[in-house]
Formats: structure tokens, sequence, C-alpha cells
């Protein structure tokens, strides 16, 4: 059992502090971390039993972000307790799985477990980036064989000079958001994203972050030999997975060995005379290939266990002959250079009723994004920890169907892989947004994969740009995104621009580069290697910048600029800005008022705590008619305007009459005419509409009217059956107790219904 002790050190100007053995003893391991006030658990589980029947290590990671860890109750009305993860959580699962799972053997076959809970956070210092640390410090100190340390650190640049783990204030400011995580001096996992950040600098924080590491990782490495656990013999976990089995392993290795000789006399056909081959054609003649092998195997009665471990290696095996036939004669599968994009295409404008679309393909690898342009209230709230209720204007969902990959599957909601890809894709468009202001609409992307055969991520990226262009959203400029692949062994390595298939094995890495032509807006990378080293990174974005570049000058022949013009289906805005202190007379008591626009112009209305109103809706009659009902009722009154309103009072002294929303003012009896009016009811009737001019607004805020300045031809009509008020008959003393109850609301001179 681990032994309770803490330790602590100073990064970064602050405290990391770090306990063991004290939560969660019933783990293989556990420690609990903490910088500032930020506070992450980490527990480390792996399963005594082997898990029969997969070909891959179970290696699973969670991260449960709690609410109580912020100090808030959220969730909807009828549902406090937990959900699904978050998104946020989701990614930085998938963040933390990318650094730590390359340092564990892939024959283990025990299921292992790494669970990243918050139990405090600042808001200052990032629960994310302390917890890929705090799950290499447990799965380092624990009895599980792993190959650390590892340590995960976050750089920001401001005003030129980089930061290590950077506040939330200094993201703020920062024009880079760089999270990596190294061992030793090599890069196992890149997440980042920036404002068009030159490739130069972004390898120069890259070597920034390595070096800076380095006092973390000796720190984590010493922890380790105070109170760290002996590790299981990695070698017996793995013959223990093949336990209970018939055949011994080494009879199964051994009649693998024969395989690879029967299959390098004939794998050379089909896998490097095909140049035009698709993904599925290899396959199929890989396929025959393997199926002559077992042929053989089964007519001399070969146990079916040696038969399965021959089929299940058979794929891992070809990637090995890939990767060396790229390294030994630089060939490929298809016939491409190195350095060489498959074929791209793209369409825009392709379906009729939406707001903007773009299909972008290269190779086999298709992808077709839609835009859709909707109302300010249409952006999403984010509900999470790290969140304070912030809207998102800006969202891009991935679908990849079992179709795109050729294959059958179930329909279920986005899993942790459209969640990182969608992700990805948003990111890389974000800093080439237009502002609110620039462009008030809320939108949305949707990226549906049509086929998969490497990286339909980066195909989102560029899917997008052209949708966006296409629906008119005045984006800065074009984004594109290449996915960058490596073949190495040892200290040689080959890196290979737009990675797709077989090139995707042991010895690889993925690494995905968007970008204007001007800079990086992000990258996301993972490896199967033991880690990058500095020269590789930066060989990397060199080689991604000039593929970027080739198919930025595609989509610019396909559609060189936004569109100057909406869809006509595309919903309209017009924003006005009133004055703040009159947003309660819009709104009305319960939202009356504003119900009533939104229900007669059948538009929608969005009102910001700055006055700013902005009203959507299809068809410009709507939207005129609702932009002048709420400039009528935030209009100023002025002397000397002449309005048409409604009577919709009688006082025996005169008429109080609506010349806006909620606004009246008093016609004097005497203002009717130039001839003498002995009764009210001789001049006017409630509901008559009148036009009247506003003679004087006086110093107490009421508003004076006179129909004969505004209409010196106005004639009464005389009338003999009204009582002319609607409260019963007044006497000409009621004026003064008139003057007194307009004095006591206020002296306004409104009248709010």
């Amino acid at each position: 059992m681990l032994k309770q002790k803490s330790f602590e050190m100073e990064f970064a100007g602050r405290k990391l502090s770090v306990e063991f053995g004290k939560l969660a003893k019933q783990t293989n391991a556990s420690c609990v971390v903490r910088y500032g006030d930020t506070v992450a658990l980490a527990t480390v589980v792996m399963s005594k039993e082997a898990r029969s029947g997969i070909d891959f290590f179970p290696l699973q990671i969670e991260v449960r972000e709690k609410m109580y860890a912020s100090g808030k109750i959220k969730g909807s009305k009828f549902i406090k307790g937990e959900g699904r993860p978050t998104d946020n959580a989701v990614l930085a699962a998938r963040m933390i799985d990318r650094g730590i799972r390359p340092l564990f053997n892939q024959k283990m076959r025990n299921e292992v477990q790494v669970v990243l809970t918050s139990l405090s956070y600042d808001k200052e210092n990032s629960f994310d980036i302390l917890s890929i640390t705090a799950a290499a410090m447990a799965l380092h100190i624990s009895d599980i064989p792993w190959h650390g340390p590892l340590a995960g650190i976050n750089i920001g640049r401001v005003d030129g000079n980089f930061i290590i783990n950077p506040t939330a204030d200094q993201k703020e400011n920062s024009n880079l958001n760089l999270v990596i995580s190294v061992a030793g001096d090599k890069v196992m996992m890149i997440d980042a994203d920036g404002q068009e950040v030159l490739e130069n600098d972004m390898a120069s924080a890259l070597d920034f972050a390595v070096k800076s590491v380095k006092p973390l990782l000796d720190f984590i490495e010493l922890i380790r030999k105070d109170i760290g656990l002996e590790k299981q013999d990695e070698a017996k976990l793995i013959a223990d997975s093949y336990a209970g089995m018939q055949v011994e392993i080494g009879e199964k290795e051994a009649i693998f060995e024969e395989a690879k000789k029967f299959f390098a006399t004939r794998l050379d056909q089909y896998l490097f005379n095909q140049p035009v081959g698709t993904k599925r054609e290899r396959k199929a003649k890989a396929k025959v290939v393997l199926d002559e092998f077992v042929a053989t195997l089964k007519d001399s009665d070969t146990h079916e266990e040696i038969i399965s471990y021959v089929k299940d290696s058979f794929e891992g095996y070809l990637e090995e002959v890939v990767s060396e036939a790229i390294l030994e004669k630089e060939l490929r599968v298809d016939g491409r250079k190195l350095d060489q994009i498959r074929p791209l295409e793209a369409e825009v404008g392709i379906l009729p009723r939406t707001h903007g679309t773009g299909l972008f393909s290269r190779g086999e690898t298709q992808v077709l994004s839609i835009v859709t342009l909707g109302a300010p209230s249409d952006v999403m709230i984010q509900d999470e920890m790290t969140q304070d209720d912030s809207k998102k204007r800006y969202m891009h969902f991935y679908n990849s169907p079992a179709y795109s990959f050729g294959e059958v599957g179930f329909f279920r909601g986005a899993g942790r892989r459209e969640v990182g890809h969608g992700a990805l894709a948003e990111k890389a468009l974000i800093p080439v947004l237009p502002s609110k202001e620039e462009f008030p609409y809320t939108i949305l992307t949707v990226s549906e994969v049509m086929g998969s055969n490497g990286s339909s991520s980066m195909a989102s990226t560029c899917g997008s740009t052209l949708a966006l262009m296409d629906a008119g959203v005045p984006i800065k400029k074009p984004v594109a995104g290449i996915a960058m692949g490596l073949a190495s062994k040892g200290d040689k390595y080959k890196i290979l621009t737009d990675l797709q298939d077989l090139e995707d094995g042991e010895g690889g890495m993925d690494f995905k580069v968007t970008g204007t032509r001007d800079g990086i807006t992000a990258i996301q990378m993972d490896t199967k290697t033991a880690g990058l080293s500095m020269e590789i990174c930066q060989a990397t974005l060199s080689q991604a910048k000039k593929a970027r570049v080739e198919i930025l000058d595609m989509i610019n022949q396909v559609i060189a600029e936004p569109r100057t013009e909406l869809s006509q289906y595309a919903p309209q805005i017009i924003a006005i800005k009133i004055d703040p202190e009159k947003i309660g007379a819009v709104i009305g008591t319960g939202g009356k008022i504003i119900n009533e626009i939104i229900e007669v112009c059948g538009v929608q209305i969005d009102i910001d705590d700055d006055g700013t109103v902005s009203i959507t809706g299809v068809g410009s009659e709507g939207l005129n008619k609702a932009k002048e009902w709420v400039e009528r009722l935030t209009k100023d009154v002025k002397a000397g305007e002449i309005y048409e309103g409604k009577v919709v009072r009688l006082m025996d002294f005169g008429a109080f009459v609506e010349i806006l929303p909620g606004k009246d003012g008093l016609v004097h009896i005497s203002e009717f005419s130039n001839e003498r009016v002995n009764s009210i009811a001789d001049v006017a009737k409630v509901g008559q509409i009148l036009k009247v001019k506003v003679m004087e607004i006086d110093n107490q805020g009421r508003i004076n009217l006179s129909v004969k300045q505004a209409d010196p031809n106005y004639k009464p009509q005389p009338r003999n059956d009204n009582p002319a008020t609607s409260g019963g008959a007044h006497h000409t003393s009621d004026r003064a107790r008139f003057d007194r109850q307009r004095s006591d609301r206020g002296g306004s001179g409104f009248r709010k219904r």
C-alpha cells in the first residue's frame, strides 16, 4: 500500500503541492495535486485479470468536472445531479489520453482506468492542465507498468513574451494557447490554438515548453524514488493475457513469422503496384493474400487459435510493411511523394435552401459542411465548471456515421471522437470570424463526413471555410488544415504530408495543423512513438505550411472571398441602439410589449444591457415594422414635432392622446379649434386618430399638445350622443386634481399600459 506523504515545489511562481495515500486508498495509486486553489484528484486502477477477445490495449481516461469545485449549483430546474460529461471534460480526457497512452506497452490487455476529479477550481489555474501532471504522477508512482515520467504545461504569449501556465486573466491577452505533454526532452502531445502564429514562433514556443517543464519532471522522478511502488512484471502480464489458451504464445508467434515470409513475396504487388488504388481496393487485395495463407493453415489442420492470431496480427504487419517502404524507399501505397497531397476537389452552394454549403474532398476523405445563421439569442449557453454561463455564438458540430468508413453501425449521439474533431475544426476558424458588432448572427456549422480515409477533421476545417464564405460570413481569411504523418524507426524518420489509412501505424504520428496563409490557428498532435524531437516538430510545421498554402490556393479558385449578400432564406438582422434606461419600455411588464411585437411582426428580438436591440426575421416588412415600433417606444418627444395619435381618455377640460406607445399628452379643449368649443364630446371621442403638435414639455415632463396648430383646417364634428368620458363626467375643477395626480406619479407625462 502507498504510504501517506506530501511533497511541494515552486513552479512558475506558484506553489505546487501533491499528497499521496490519503484518499482513494483501494486504488493502485492516487494523489491529490494542488496548484493555487485548484485541486485535482487522480486515481489509477488496473484490472487483476486481462480482458480477453480484444486486439488493443484497453486504457480509459475519465475527467469528472464537479460543479461544487467552483461553488456552483448548475443544471436544469429539475435535475441537479451529474449527467453526461461536459464537452470540456471530454476534450480534457482526450488530451490527457494522447500524452500518456504511448508510454504503455500496447500489447498489455489488462484494463487500466485513470480518473481525474476536480475537487476545487479557483478560476485562475487550469484544472485541465493540472490533470495531465496529476495523472502522470499517479501512474508513475503506482505498480502499473508505465514508462514515465511525463508532465503537462501550458504556454501563453503576451506582448511577445512566453508565459508558463498563464492565469485566466493573462489568457485573455494572449495570442497563443499551447498545451503540451513532455516526457524527457520529447513531445508526446500538442493541443494548441493561436492568432495566426508563425511557424518559427510556434516552434520556439514548443522548445520553450520542453525546457521549462524539466524541473517538474525532475520533481516527479524524485517522488518516484522516494515512495514509488515496485512495478508489476510487464512481460508476465502480457504472457498471462494468453493464459488458459490451448496454444502457447511462442508457437503462435513462430507461425506468424512464417506468415510474414509468405506475405512478403506477394504484398509488394498488391500494396505498391496500385498507385490509384482506393482504401477498399487495398484492403480487398491484402485480404486475398491473408486468405491464401489462412487456407494453407486450414489445410494442415492448424489450431483455430493460431489462425485467429494470424488474422489479428495481419493489419499491424501491413502497417509495418508500409512504414518500412516509406523509410527505405520513400514509397507510399498510392504512389505519392512524401510531401504530396491527394487530389483536391471543392464546391460551394450545392444545397438549395441552406444558408451556405461547402463540399471538400481530399482523396477518399469527403466532408459536406453546412452553415446556418441565426438570431443572437440562438447562442449556446455553456453550463460547465469553468464557464459562468458564457455564450458561444460560433459552433461547429461533426458527424461521422459508419457509412463514411464503408461499414455498418448504430446511430447514437456524438461520441468522444466526434466531440473532439468538431472542437478542433471550431477552434481552427474562431480567429478569423467577424466580431459580433461586425456580424451579429449566431453561426452554426455542421460537418457531415461522407467518406473517411485520413483526417476528416482537417477536411471539416476546409469545408467550414467554404461554407462560411458561401453563406456570406465575412471571415477575415480562409483557413485550411492538413494532417501530417511520420514513419520512424530508431533515429531514422520520414515526414508524410496528408496521412491516410495504413500510414498511421507504430512509429507514426497524427500531427494536424490548421491556419491561414499568414500563420497557425490550431494544432492537435498525438504519436505512436516514445515522443517527437524538436527537429521533427519544426520540420513538420514547415512541411505542413507548404501543404496548407496549396489547399488555400485551390479554395481561392472556387470562392475567392465571402459573398456580399446572404442567402434569400437566411434571416436578416437590424440592430439599433437605444438608451439602456428605456429597455424596460420595450420589454413591458412581464414581457408583454416585447412579446406583442414578436407575435405581430413575426420576428425575434434580443436586447443587450448596453441598449443594443437586434431584430431578426425573414422579410423586410416585419423587420421594419418591429424597428419602427421599438423606435416609437424609446423615442424622446421634442417640442415642435407632429404626431398622429389615438385618443385614449377624455376629461371635461381636454383629451389625452397617445402619441407614442406608452406616451400620452394633453390636448386642452382650447387647442382643438380656433372656434369656441363648449364640450369635449363635440370635438373628440375615445379611439379617434388625431394629428397633434407638441407645444411644450414642461419642467415636470408633462406633454402639452395642440390639434389646431398641427392641422389648422381641423373641423370638429359636433356630437350629442357621447357623455365625453370613459369614467363619468368631470368638472373644470378636475384639471387641478389631474395635475396633482400626474405629479404624484413622477410628472413624466407617460402612460404605461
